[in-house]
């Protein structure tokens, strides 16, 4: 890229990070809360680590990737301190790789998995950080733990003493209309609301929303949101 280009996607990832970041605050106060109270996962998966890193200059902080062998190479190009979560569907036998690169993982519906997470980060002294994630879909082809198994699957790697788990993760039906998902939000925030009470302080974060449907996940009680095209346009994921 020339310095031209460079200078045109920032400009358009400064204006794009704006205007989600102000449809954030409105739709945190549509639903009671602090604009600060939501997390903001700037997916920058497929994305190069040029243009990562003028999301980074623009105020980006934390980076959801998909894929470890992308993240070992974009990480270390880009500046330190600043932090990356897994938010893809991830294999068991990445695990001792994936758990030193990210802070979270966000896709864990799989006893095999939460079994590596356990085994590779007693081996690193440290417990790994995980959302479960929650098939409010419906589709067999949509990964995630069915609402109805979601209790009996945490109580059992609750038992796992190398993970902590911090909450819930889901990705919406597709395609459905407006009234659709929030019924699907909805009945996913009952399901956290009803573990938070047991689960402890630790269990605070439901990340669920994307580009298409941030605001309206916000409104039903998402505390993380997933956003990718909204700040760095569809075209660049081609």
């Amino acid at each position: 890229m020339n310095d031209d280009e460079i200078a045109s996607i920032r400009q358009e990832i400064r204006g794009n990070l704006a205007n989600v970041l102000e449809r954030i605050a409105s739709s945190a106060r549509k639903s009671g809360r602090k604009p600060g109270e939501i997390s903001l996962i700037t997916v920058s998966k497929g994305i190069s680590p040029a243009i990562t890193e003028l999301a980074q200059v623009e105020g980006c902080r934390v980076f959801g990737e998909s894929k470890v062998q992308e993240a070992q190479v974009k990480i270390p190009q880009m500046p330190a301190g600043l932090e990356w979560q897994m938010i893809g569907r991830l294999q068991s036998k990445k695990v001792r790789d994936a758990l030193p690169m990210f802070s979270l993982i966000h896709s864990v519906d799989r006893d095999s998995l939460a079994g590596e997470l356990d085994k590779h980060a007693r081996e690193l002294g440290k417990p790994a950080n995980i959302l479960v994630q929650v098939n409010i879909s419906g589709s067999e082809k949509q990964g995630g733990v069915p609402i109805a198994d979601i209790q009996p699957f945490i109580d059992k790697i609750s038992n796992l003493d190398y993970l902590c788990i911090c909450g819930l993760m889901a990705i919406g039906p597709y395609p459905a209309g407006e009234n659709d998902l929030r019924q699907a939000y909805r009945e996913l925030r009952v399901l956290f609301d009803g573990l938070s009470g047991r689960m402890g302080a630790n269990f605070k974060t439901l990340s669920v929303g994307m580009s298409g449907d941030y605001e309206l996940a916000i409104e039903e009680g998402s505390t993380m949101v997933r956003i990718g095209s909204a700040i760095f346009g569809n075209r660049r994921y081609k």
